[in-house]
């Protein structure tokens, strides 16, 4: 918006009272000539115009060019020119011609890469420097506003940057006219990236005159882009001659283009002002019914004659076009040619198009050669493989780059933008705007120039996008060429969140920006350091289409949840990030949880945003369902075939392993290896004794499984009472694959551990004498449970024996509070009907807490992890209660990934990747410790009858233990292992289990937590299992699988297995408590309650800060009753490490001479 006081606004500007004098202002803005200036007395006057005439895109590319010698020759696409004509300062005497006056001009020129400013002042001096603004002279202003920086989700902000070309010094002002950085008396060029951030302004480089020659090799008449002449002492324009479009068309050859600029006119209230030419000769608005009070502003519109086409569509018909249109797509005839365009519930340019809502797969290969660091070769690329992803309906795209070199993959970490351009392409859309795939499609070419600082290396990234294939999957072309700064091996890089503005002309896009990343070297130690973006995409687009003239000229691209990593064991470089495609202006975000991407539908379903927050989940095309759930409608083609889509057809294939009969229809089956396990045509003895396991070929082995003893073929139990499993003071009773113990009479424990009975409690003991005093003598005590008589009070305990803090007589109907020795406290006891709150608080424990840790309550809570935090939900028997949801510890920057807990010292573990380590911290409040530096550290599980932890380190592909001080670390299992996340321990049997999500053969293994004993227990039908928890009660394992996206459960002895849940979207973690189990999931950002005896979900909460959830571990009021044999460390001098029957005393890695590993 172009203002009268001398600048050039990129938001809505204040009045001027908010930035007169008062610099920096809270809006962005280009300032030519900031100051109180005056245009009431029809003097004074402002022009504007928005122009692509070629002979205008030369001038300014002669002044860049020469502003910049040492830049490639750029070509500009558009120009704003706005010139400000003989403005007085407000206030200063005299009229008409009479006052002093000043003319100064600003062109802002696009080309390919970047913007610029450019400003022309007049060589004979500027005529005033400074205007009164409340009582007080102040010295006109020249520079560049950042303004406000608002956070995409923060109602907080800060001010940016004030590039300022001016001082208070009138010599620096006056220098306007005098000076340049462009090598011409008043005329001053700067580079200034992409409003309105004006995250780079970088000054023209030539500072002194050069030959007095026009910038495109004729004579120079002045600086300005408009000759200004000199008039009874007033600065005029000279403007061409009018001509209409018709005399244009047909002037000679030779001559320029002429510019005629639009006259400005005040909107005054009331005026009805006539139609004017489209380009007027200057004239003067007629006087207003009054004098306004403030600057008027006016808003910049697209010129409706503006072309820029590169490309352009040939006048035919849909007639002879119709399949160069998407299938889904209908073709629309236009007077001068046809236009393709998306049916409703699908989305692009109309020559490719996607269905609503369905994730988007993109796939290419990467070729070019990079130098890293200062290395005198490069290193090449060779058809790469690069894979993206992304949920369209949420905005989140991951992309990986395969066979990246150890020398290289570190220093590609920063380049996050590398595959960004699909998140472009797919962003969330906020209301009124279209991401990328929208407006071009599928077709289109990328160019990117990318400038490291401070060291000044460059790389070049080209693309080329080749639109939707059959498989449904958008293809592209990568090219690399350049250097790259080199990032140390083993090195972490993090990119904050940014906001990137994009320029949208027709058939080209420009983006300029500044991005700063994080490295944090092996050493421990951080650098910040930047690099500069600059893009192109150009595309071509259907002229005759008139939607194309209201898109929106700019757009911000946001994107935030960055997470770069080069995996070296997989030599894979991954990306992934979060987009939202919006306005420019800061304002409250939106609330719709379809605009926040927080909605929970399905990722093969679109959110349909309602009134308020409301909103509905409908599942795309090809799909059915409830939109939360949907499921892929089944093709038309017969069995064991699929259907691929094709551009206004589609094509059966037969899938692996059949081929199509003489008919060419029908898939028959090729003769092929069988499968006997899965057909169950094995010999192998019956599955609840024995294991049958395909080897290929049509080759199996049988085995027998646990609890059971012969050659798999024959199976027979074993009697595992007769190895006196059991404590001695319990009773041990054999079953089949199986044995149970059962403690004596007057003992209690779970058979494996029996003690005499407890002492009964103060409690315990009134409860049984108030009940023995009323017995009935003629019934058997050991039949019926003695009863009171009516109206007898009976104190209530707890399950530790401890007096209740609430305690009732149901026959007087009173309730009241008592201490713990139950004691009535006064003035507790209430009414019929009513209950008091009582609480018995705890004595503080431990040291107090530091501000960051807050303590939890006593009582059983879920811990559940987002990036920077740790928090809790507190549970009431199995439900949640969402709304006592709070941090228990914030660790800002960090990933934490995995949680577990010490129920023995009330210790909360944890795993972080971005340190990577492990640390800990008392639930009840105190410091943090880390304990472990590690690779990348992910499941975490512990021991506290042993006090022990194990870990999965998945940049090592091992599984450690180490005491839970984070002494005697030991390497128990490094072979064998892909992708280990999750690990859970069973101290009672001195069982470990753990997942590994290798995608070429997902496993759930079983070992003894000395190593011993190591064994499979599933292989089929798993894909992703990330979860993995171990109920001690129902002695069950169960698994969430984000690749099945099942919840399943087994029995790990009698390896029986059960579907819990099914059509869950993205579990990360889970853990067992009671008869519910609880996980959480990446896509909804939730923690989701499932019922093991119903097999459904129950509840979900959403955390207020919503972001990606990872491991989950509960806290219990006390420990489960349970032993093992390394109680009191059993009399190891290190590590003392439980296996099923016994234990073993390990060294740890580092030894200190004195250790001795044995057995027990």
């Amino acid at each position: 918006k172009i203002n009268t006081n001398g600048f050039l606004a990129v938001e809505e500007p204040m009045a001027e009272s908010e930035y007169l004098g008062k610099m920096p202002a809270s809006f962005g803005m280009i300032a030519a000539f900031l100051g109180d200036l005056d245009n009431s007395d029809e003097v004074g006057k402002v022009y504007y115009r928005q122009d692509s005439i070629p002979y205008v895109l030369q001038q300014t590319e002669g002044h860049i060019s020469q502003a910049f010698p040492d830049d490639n020759k750029l070509e500009s696409i558009h120009a704003i020119i706005v010139t400000w004509e003989n403005l007085a300062a407000h206030g200063t005497p005299g009229e008409g011609q009479d006052r002093e006056r000043n003319t100064f001009q600003l062109v802002v020129a696009s080309t390919e890469s970047a913007s610029y400013a450019i400003m022309f002042y007049p060589s004979e001096g500027l005529q005033y420097v400074s205007t009164i603004v409340e009582g007080q002279r102040e010295s006109v202003q020249a520079g560049f506003s950042q303004g406000l920086i608002r956070g995409w989700f923060s109602w907080t902000s800060t001010q940016g940057t004030y590039y300022r070309i001016t001082t208070e010094d009138e010599a620096s002002i006056r220098r306007l006219s005098e000076g340049t950085n462009s090598g011409r008396h008043g005329v001053w060029v700067y580079e200034i990236g992409t409003s309105p951030a004006f995250t780079s302004i970088n000054p023209g480089q030539v500072t002194g005159p050069t030959l007095e020659e026009d910038v495109d090799g004729g004579p120079m008449e002045t600086g300005t882009v408009f000759p200004l002449i000199n008039t009874g002492g007033q600065q005029r324009i000279v403007f061409p001659e009018y001509k209409p479009e018709e005399e244009e068309e047909t002037s000679e050859p030779d001559l320029h283009p002429t510019v005629h600029p639009v006259q400005y006119r005040p909107n005054y209230p009331f005026v009805s002002e006539p139609a004017q030419p489209r380009y007027p000769e200057p004239i003067h608005p007629q006087p207003p019914l009054y004098q306004p009070q403030t600057p008027q502003v006016v808003i910049l519109d697209e010129d409706d004659d503006l072309n820029v086409d590169v490309f352009a569509y040939k006048s035919e018909t849909c007639a002879s076009n119709r399949q160069k249109c998407s299938s889904f797509a209908d073709c629309e005839d236009y007077t001068n040619g046809y236009c393709c365009h998306c049916r409703p519930g699908f989305y692009g340019n109309g020559k490719d198009c996607v269905a609503e809502g369905k994730p988007q797969r993109m796939n290419g290969k990467v070729n070019g050669s990079v130098f890293v660091g200062n290395s005198p070769s490069p290193l090449e690329f060779s058809s790469n493989d690069l894979h993206s992803y992304v949920v369209a309906n949420d905005g989140r795209a991951y992309v990986a780059i395969s066979t990246i070199p150890a020398g290289l993959g570190p220093s590609l970490q920063p380049l996050s933008s590398l595959g960004g351009v699909i998140g472009w392409a797919f962003a969330l859309e906020q209301p009124g705007y279209e991401n990328g795939f929208s407006i071009v499609g599928g077709k289109f070419t990328r160019k990117a120039d990318v400038t490291f600082l401070p060291g000044n290396e460059r790389l070049t990234i080209e693309q080329k996008f080749k639109g939707i294939d059959e498989h449904d999957h958008l293809v592209v072309s990568t090219q690399l060429e350049g250097r790259l700064p080199e990032v140390s091996p083993g090195s972490t890089v993090q990119i904050e969140s940014y906001k990137e503005l994009y320029q949208y002309g027709i058939n080209s896009i420009t983006s300029f920006s500044n991005r700063d990343y994080t490295v944090t070297l092996p050493d421990g130690s951080v650098q910040t350091k930047t690099y500069q973006w600059r893009q192109i995409i150009t595309y071509q687009s259907c002229p005759h289409d008139q939607s194309i003239k209201t898109m929106q000229p700019t757009q911000q691209l946001s994107v935030d949840q960055i997470f770069v990593m080069y995996d070296s064991g997989n030599q894979l470089i991954r990306y992934a990030m979060s987009n939202k495609i919006g306005s420019i202006h800061s304002g409250p975000p939106e609330q719709n949880p379809c605009f926040t991407g927080r909605h929970g539908c399905d990722t093969n379903a679109a959110c349909r945003p309602g009134d308020g927050i409301q909103f509905t989940c409908v599942c795309a095309t090809g799909f059915s369902g409830d939109g939360r759930q949907c499921y892929e409608i089944p093709e038309i083609c017969g069995s064991h075939a699929i259907c691929n889509n094709q551009l206004g057809t589609f094509r059966c294939e037969c899938v692996d392993g059949f081929q199509f009969s003489s008919d060419g229809k029908t898939c028959v089956e090729l003769s092929q290896p069988i499968n006997h396990c899965q057909r169950g045509t094995d010999n192998c003895d019956i599955p609840e004794r024995a294991l049958c396991s395909y080897t290929g070929a049509s080759s199996f082995i049988c085995s027998c499984l646990p609890g059971f003893v012969g050659d798999g073929y024959n199976c027979q139990d074993i009697d595992e009472c007769e190895q006196s499993r059991c404590h001695r003071d319990a009773v041990c009773y054999n079953s089949q694959g199986s044995f149970t113990c059962q403690c004596l009479p007057n003992f209690h424990g779970n058979g494996f551990h029996c003690a005499p009975e407890r002492e009964k409690t103060q409690c315990e003991r009134d409860r049984e004498i108030i009940q023995a005093s009323y017995n009935t003598p003629s019934f058997p005590v050991s039949f019926f449970r003695p009863r009171p008589a009516t109206g007898q009070y009976v104190p209530t305990c707890d399950h530790h024996g401890a007096y209740e803090p609430t305690q009732c007589h149901d026959s007087i109907r009173q309730c009241w509070c008592v201490d713990s020795n139950g004691q009535e406290i006064p003035n507790t006891r209430t009414g019929p009907g009513q209950r008091p709150l009582c609480k018995v608080v705890p004595p503080p424990i431990g040291p107090t807490p530091r501000p960051d840790v807050s303590p939890v309550a006593p009582g059983t809570h879920l811990l559940f992890s987002q990036s920077g935090k740790i928090e809790h939900i507190p549970l009431d028997g199995y439900s949640l209660k969402k709304q006592e949801a709070k941090a228990l510890l914030h660790l800002p920057d960090r990933v934490v990934v995995a949680v577990a807990y010490d129920c023995l010292e009330k210790m909360v573990y944890w795993t972080e990747i971005t340190g990577p380590s492990i640390s800990r911290a008392n639930l009840e409040g105190g410091d943090t410790n880390s304990l472990q530096d590690t690779g990348s550290p992910e499941g975490l599980a512990v021991d506290h009858l042993a006090r022990l932890m194990f870990w999965t380190d998945s940049m090592k592909n091992s599984i450690e233990v180490a005491k839970l001080d984070g002494s005697q670390r030991r390497v128990l299992f490094d072979t064998d292992l892909v992708n280990p996340r999750p690990v859970v321990a069973d101290p009672s049997y001195g069982r470990l289990y753990w997942a590994d999500w290798n995608r070429e053969g997902p496993k759930i293994e079983m070992s003894n937590m000395d190593g011993t004993d190591r064994t499979v227990l599933v292989k089929d039908d798993l894909a992703l299992p990330n979860g993995l928890t171990y109920d001690s009660e129902s002695q069950q394992l169960c698994w969430a699988d984000a690749g099945t996206r099942k919840v399943e459960c087994m029995d790990p002895n009698s390896r029986n297995r059960r579907e819990i849940v099914e059509g869950i979207q993205y579990p990360f973690a889970i853990v067992a408590h009671g008869r519910n189990l609880y996980y959480t999931d990446w896509r909804r950002e939730a923690v989701v309650a499932v019922d093991r005896t119903m097999a459904r979900e129950t509840d979900e909460f959403l955390p207020q800060k919503r972001s990606r959830v990872y491991g989950i571990s509960i806290t219990t009021t006390q420990c489960p009753q349970a032993y093992n044999y390394c109680l009191n460390n059993g009399g190891c001098s290190h590590l003392c490490l439980p296996r099923h029957g016994g234990f073993t005393c390990r060294c740890p890695d580092v030894m200190d001479g004195t250790c001795v590993d044995r057995n027990f």
